[in-house]
């Protein structure tokens, strides 16, 4: 199995783990991961990163669609790849939420199944270097609609662009799953575990039908928390209060993604306590509510006998790649160890 890293997105203060990350490539790790939501970007510490490695791949889990257009998007990918030599690049994106999407990034949510098989189209045309033109549902390009004068030119990349850049998706409902297998390279399910991905396997191989291809063509990669301690009562509470934040107040009350999936999971009255604790503010209440179990079953928790049973787990269900959360220098280490990772150095 590939090992990725995650380092998400920054805080209140911008905090690239560089030491981390090239211990990670030496180890033989394949990837690193950077995020954005309404704070840091996704991309800006790719280039940072690709300075300071050789040959790690530069991943976005995921990159905002809304807060880019798709050529904007292609000409990021494309510059940091040339400047970090070459075929390091994936550009990971995602929809992000209607709370987001139109209250910070100021755009309709829109119809995501359409806007998301636009965006992509776009972007594979500008890395190949086509005039791009396209006539979509969601997105049209040159722009003809309100407000246009009326004399938006095709173009094509100045830049010659790496045309093999691969483009996956994070998505999770059955319609969008389906959607990446069919236009995608790599897929980045929502908190994705081996207790699950039987059901989604067939909605993603439908999808890689459509388009000529099979599952063995589309790589998957989930993430997982990794935390080394003897202390697993500990580790799963303080996992808790950022899981109540996402199932209880990242999103509508209406529409919240995360709370669906843990609905989804068969976890459904613990995310509507969760969701109305958490929106009365009572926080510390809402993460208490959150099942031991819901936690346990996306982390790699515990002594190292411990998670090395559970990470067998995740090899056995399929999944071509692991994205480490961590902190641990010794959980980087121990996750190249069971993964039989090849030292570069």
């Amino acid at each position: 199995m590939k090992l990725g890293i995650g380092i998400g997105y920054s805080g209140q203060h911008m905090d690239i783990p560089i030491e981390r990350i090239q211990l990670a490539e030496r180890l033989g790790y394949d990837s690193v991961w950077s995020a954005e939501v309404y704070g840091s970007d996704a991309w800006s510490p790719l280039a940072y990163i690709a300075a300071k490695t050789e040959h790690i791949r530069l991943g976005t889990a995921i990159q905002q669609l809304a807060g880019r257009p798709p050529t904007m998007c292609a000409m990021q990918a494309a510059t940091i790849d040339a400047l970090a030599g070459g075929d390091r690049v994936i550009i990971g994106i995602g929809m992000s939420g209607p709370q987001i999407v139109e209250g910070w990034f100021g755009q309709p949510w829109g119809k995501p199944y359409y806007r998301t098989k636009d965006y992509v189209s776009i972007i594979r045309k500008v890395l190949n270097r086509e005039i791009v033109e396209h006539e979509g549902r969601e997105i049209t390009l040159p722009f003809s609609g309100e407000g246009s004068l009326g004399i938006g030119k095709p173009l094509k990349s100045i830049l010659h662009m790496n045309p093999n850049i691969p483009i996956w998706l994070g998505t999770g409902t059955e319609t969008m799953v389906r959607l990446t297998g069919q236009i995608a390279d790599g897929w980045l399910p929502l908190r994705m575990t081996p207790e699950y991905i039987d059901k989604a396997k067939p909605w993603l191989a439908e999808g890689a039908a459509k388009a000529g291809k099979t599952l063995d063509d589309i790589e998957i990669q989930s993430g997982v928390q990794v935390l080394i301690t003897d202390d697993v009562r500990g580790a799963i509470d303080a996992a808790k209060p950022g899981t109540a934040l996402y199932v209880g107040g990242m999103g509508h009350q209406s529409l919240n993604f995360h709370k669906n999936m843990m609905i989804e999971r068969g976890f459904g009255d613990a995310a509507e306590r969760i969701q109305e604790l958490y929106l009365a503010k009572r926080k510390d209440e809402a993460a208490a509510a959150v099942p031991d179990e819901f936690i346990d079953e996306a982390a790699l928790l515990g002594p190292k006998d411990r998670i090395r049973k559970r990470y067998r787990d995740w090899v056995d269900a399929g999944f071509s790649g692991l994205t480490v959360g961590t902190q641990q220098e010794e959980a980087v280490r121990f996750m190249a160890e069971l993964a039989g990772l090849n030292r570069r150095s």
